[in-house]
């Protein structure tokens, strides 16, 4: 076993170029992880309840995202007497993001190496968007260690190489270091039928990882996992999850990974999240779906208390 270390932060931030320093909202761990012949740093909140009901949940993010936008989930879950743990994958956040090939098993396996060091045999995971693609896969490899799924607008219900254009990696990686804070909140905006100022925090948040450990490596990382995205496609095998499962899915969302490279009319056939839910729940036969009306990408963050009180009662 590689040895754990209890690197943490009371209070950690990231220096910011564009606006106001966002926090994470609990203490950040590290523990060492193997990668082509290299180890690297993959942070991680553990948080613990006041009054602990014995069982735990772990929160997979997505693409653009990382631990801080699920700060209020792990509040009402730490309430509820829920031990969290909230990964920033290897290549997102805080973790270190080497020059490798990322793969949704690489991630799925050095998850499960947490919770091994952890002492953690089973828990309940609440995945969101490419945290969708990355527990299906964690799921199909480690049945056992899944108690409870839950789906929150996952992304991966499409393979994508089957109708968006092939860009090759330079391509993306040029795009990625031309993002900024007004750039990145562009396509956030994507995620909600209405912005409202307080998700500014969480464009925040996207762009000061951007800067860890520098641009230039954060950029690489980025572009590499879309790769990931783009060519590892697990829709194949939801026949094959049996774990009871939860589907959250929002109404309004639209997303297509590369929705830019399709014109408006091609974009129309895909990212339908009300064909695409009933499709999930087809496939996933222990599966229950609720369809949030109005709702976009993230219910977690535009309606909070629905998204709490279906979770909450799954759970």
């Amino acid at each position: 076993m590689k040895k754990l270390l209890l690197v943490f932060f009371p209070v950690l931030f990231i220096m910011s170029l564009n606006a106001q320093e966002v926090k994470y909202p609990y203490p950040v761990h590290y523990l060492r992880v193997s990668a082509e012949q290299a180890t690297h740093r993959m942070a991680y909140m553990d948080v613990s309840p006041a009054k602990p009901n014995g069982k735990v949940v772990m929160l997979l993010h997505g693409k653009n995202f990382n631990g801080y936008y699920w700060k209020d989930v792990i509040s009402f879950l730490s309430d509820a007497g829920f031990r969290v743990v909230i990964p920033d994958q290897l290549g997102f956040g805080l973790s270190d993001k080497p020059a490798i090939a990322y793969s949704l098993h690489l991630l799925a396996a050095s998850t499960k190496k947490l919770l091994d060091t952890l002492g953690i045999p089973s828990v309940n995971i609440i995945s969101h968007s490419m945290g969708g693609m990355l527990a299906s896969r964690f799921v199909l490899m480690y049945p056992a260690s899944v108690d409870k799924l839950v789906y929150e607008n996952p992304i991966g219900l499409e393979d994508y190489k089957t109708f968006v254009p092939y860009r090759s990696f330079d391509e993306q990686l040029a795009q990625e270091l031309r993002s900024d804070f007004a750039s990145l909140k562009k396509y956030q905006q994507t995620y909600y039928p209405e912005w409202k100022q307080e998700y500014d925090q969480y464009v925040q948040a996207q762009l000061q990882v951007q800067q860890v450990p520098d641009r230039k490596q954060a950029a690489w990382a980025s572009a590499a996992t879309y790769e990931m995205i783009y060519e590892q496609p697990v829709i194949y095998e939801l026949d094959s999850i049996r774990t009871e499962t939860l589907l959250l899915i929002g109404q309004a969302d639209r997303t297509v990974v590369g929705k830019n490279l399709l014109s408006p009319e091609q974009a129309k056939g895909h990212g339908n999240y009300p064909v695409l839910g009933k499709m999930l729940q087809g496939r996933i036969r222990n599966s229950r779906l609720v369809e949030l009306d109005g709702v976009g990408h993230i219910p977690h963050i535009q309606q909070l208390a629905a998204f709490r009180k279906e979770v909450l009662r799954f759970l």
